[in-house]
């Protein structure tokens, strides 16, 4: 019970504070007459996670299935407005809300009759949409095809006159009768061809001409002309290049070939006539029906924009409303009946500092629903492992996720998320180590918290919410960036001389070659930081490496020991000898033996300057545990300590993984 585990904490006061809160299992039985206000408010409060008593049910079983059906269909409904609001664009009204009661019953029918509205004005400016693409491509057919029509009669007719002045020129009496008789015969054979119009598009003109040439063996001829912009397909609604084409084509056999190849190729095709006068008669039509189905369609979509804005000023309150809803009645479907089927019982985890908060809930819930009779709250005991709850806010929220985001501590054990509230923004610090770029995410991580009011209730992208979301830890990366550049003394990669002029200066002019070989000490120490006359000097790089490399491995073994430590603690609050003797003891041997004393040779090297090669001294720590150290000794005995080490490290590893899964598995036969 959480109590229990709360008393039995007393072994380490301390680390009480990082420890999640702890949970009761609470029992409600309430009025189904305030039933939706209490689960509202305990909602609102965000302290009560319900248990699902109807597990067995299906969703379609559950007592308030028609509800939860009912708003489901009213949050489609308000996509749908959203989506015809973000075509349209009309944004939805970011202005603050007055709190005015909704009754649902009416906001069903008011989303269903601005639904079936606009439904009916979609259809219609669809179909008048798709009307003037038709009138615009007839227009462009008629003007196009005109073209070709016009061209081969002032041709046709050219030629015409120059034949029959040659034949006036060449005609005498010795002409036989016989040739006037041929010409008659040739002339009374001639066939009328026929042609069909329309428009395809340019990508597939050459492939549309060349597949009717081989359908019908090369009797038909085509012309075709490109349009000079775009036009909007009257099928696809999108804008596609295209070609004004005319098939010129003898029988009815090549023509039904030739419709076929149209429809496949979606070339849409309109009727063109060869009279001239009735040409241009058909294109004042045209246009003159083009210029009323503009006006229509700019008034549609008036009328259309005003609809939307209408119901852009209240979509947001509308969305919420439906949302809470949908979320109440699924809150509800948790619960079961009581034997009189008169008041509902709910049974679910709570902190135990939270019991008066939702006592206070549920008097108002009973105040606000009129109900007659309270609703009754008590706790159970049970053996139940309760869920972890970590209280957070605003800053702490965005350390918890990144600790929850590798696993979730069990209920009770102490928090790695406290600690990593200032170990991950210094472990990325100590990485990006630059003062000028801290800055810069300083004042990014600033702009974010002074708007956050404005922001919180914006909808952005993801990453910018992401950014959002992580904004105090950004804060605190860029604070802890700027007291790391400082300690490297880089803005920008770029030294300065901050606390004082550096402590070295040129002897003689053999250091202007960007070594340290005449550099002398003529001031004291630079008081803070890394000297600025090592930056582009020859030994900057194996220098600040060493640095910078030497104080990771120190970070990183104290957090190692830090994550070992608080491993202990655990084991001592639920007094689990087991994980202490086998897992902890191990634990922090491994590691010190090896990384920990790793550790004390880089502090020793750097306290005595020595020149020892720490690399070397690991290596052969494993490969040669007897061999001299030479040179590389920092301090008396040393040999004989490695050998101790790596002893105990060698016993540790058996001791962490053998021991532990047999001991359990003899505890679970026990049982």
């Amino acid at each position: 019970m959480a109590e229990a585990r709360v008393a039995g904490g007393g072994c380490c006061p301390p680390m009480d504070l990082f420890r999640s809160e702890a949970m009761q299992l609470v029992q409600l039985i309430i009025p189904i007459e305030s039933a939706h206000h209490t689960v509202s408010y305990i909602g609102d409060l965000g302290h009560v996670q319900f248990k699902d008593l109807n597990a067995d049910k299906s969703p379609f079983q559950r007592t308030y299935a028609a509800q939860i059906k009912k708003f489901g269909e009213m949050a489609r409904k308000l996509r749908f407005f959203k989506e015809q609001m973000e075509k349209a664009g009309v944004t939805p009204s970011t202005k603050p809300m007055t709190q005015t009661e909704i009754d649902v019953d009416d906001l069903e029918v008011k989303l269903g009759e601005f639904e079936a509205e606009l439904v009916e004005m979609n259809t219609n400016n669809e179909k008048l949409q798709r009307s003037y693409n038709e009138l615009v491509e007839y227009k462009l057919v008629l003007n196009k095809a005109g073209g070709f029509f016009s061209s081969a009669f002032s041709s046709a007719t050219a030629q015409q006159k120059e034949i029959e002045s040659q034949q006036t020129g060449e005609e005498s009496l010795d002409t036989p009768l016989l040739q006037d008789r041929e010409i008659s015969i040739e002339s009374s054979k001639q066939v009328k061809l026929g042609f069909i119009t329309g428009l395809v598009s340019k990508e597939k003109s050459m492939l549309f001409e060349r597949i009717i040439f081989r359908a019908t063996r090369g009797n038909v001829y085509t012309r075709q002309a490109a349009v000079e912009e775009p036009v909007i397909d009257p099928v696809s609604g999108e804008k596609v290049e295209k070609n004004v084409f005319v098939v010129f084509y003898s029988g009815e056999k090549a023509k039904t070939k030739i419709l076929k190849i149209c429809e496949v190729f979606g070339a849409n095709r309109y009727s063109f006539t060869e009279d001239f006068g009735k040409q241009v008669q058909m294109i004042s039509e045209v246009s003159g029906r083009l210029a009323e189905l503009r006006t229509a369609i700019d008034a549609g979509l008036l009328q259309k924009s005003k609809l939307l804005q209408t119901i852009g000023d209240q979509f947001v309150q509308w969305n919420t409303l439906a949302r809470k809803e949908k979320s109440i009645y699924h809150t509800m479907n948790m619960l079961s009946l009581d034997v009189t089927k008169k008041c509902l019982v709910a049974e679910g985890w709570s902190p135990v500092f939270a019991t008066n908060l939702i006592q206070d809930a549920l008097q108002r819930a009973a105040f606000d629903s009129n109900s007659q009779v309270g609703t009754i709250f008590q706790v159970l005991h049970t053996s139940e492992s309760p869920p972890t709850y970590f209280h957070t806010n605003k800053f702490t929220s965005a350390f918890q996720d990144i600790v929850d985001a590798y696993g979730v501590a069990k209920y009770q054990e102490a928090n790695p998320g406290v600690y990593t509230i200032v170990t991950f923004p210094f472990l990325f610090a100590v990485m990006f180590g630059d003062w000028g770029h801290g800055i810069c995410l300083l004042l990014a991580a600033l702009v974010f918290i002074i708007r956050e009011k404005k922001l919180s209730g914006q909808k952005l992208g993801d990453i910018t919410e992401m950014t959002f979301g992580g904004r105090y830890v950004i804060l605190m990366m860029a604070l802890f960036s700027i007291y790391t550049g400082i300690i490297y003394n880089e803005f920008f990669s770029v030294p300065f001389e901050l606390f004082a002029p550096s402590a070295y200066a040129c002897r003689d002019l053999s250091c202007r070659d960007a070594t340290t070989v005449g550099l002398i000490k003529a001031r004291p120490t630079y008081p803070f930081g890394v000297d600025p006359v090592w930056h582009g000097s020859r030994s900057e790089l194996p220098f600040l490496n060493s640095l910078k490399m030497k104080m990771s491995i120190l970070i990183g073994v104290t957090q190692m020991n830090l994550g070992i430590i608080l491993s202990y603690f655990n084991a001592a609050y639920f007094r689990n000898s087991l994980n202490v003797w086998f897992q902890f003891i191990p634990q922090i041997i491994f590691l010190n033996s090896l990384f920990g004393y790793l550790s004390l040779l880089i502090i020793l090297k750097w306290c005595t300057g020595s020149q020892a090669d720490l690399y070397h001294v690991m290596i052969y720590m494993f490969l040669s545990p007897t061999d001299e150290l030479g040179e590389n000794q920092l301090f008396p005995r040393q040999k004989t300590v490695q050998l101790v080490l790596l002893l105990l490290a060698l016993v540790s590893v058996p001791w962490m993984l053998l021991p532990k899964p047999f001991l359990l598995k003899m505890q679970h036969q026990a049982v």
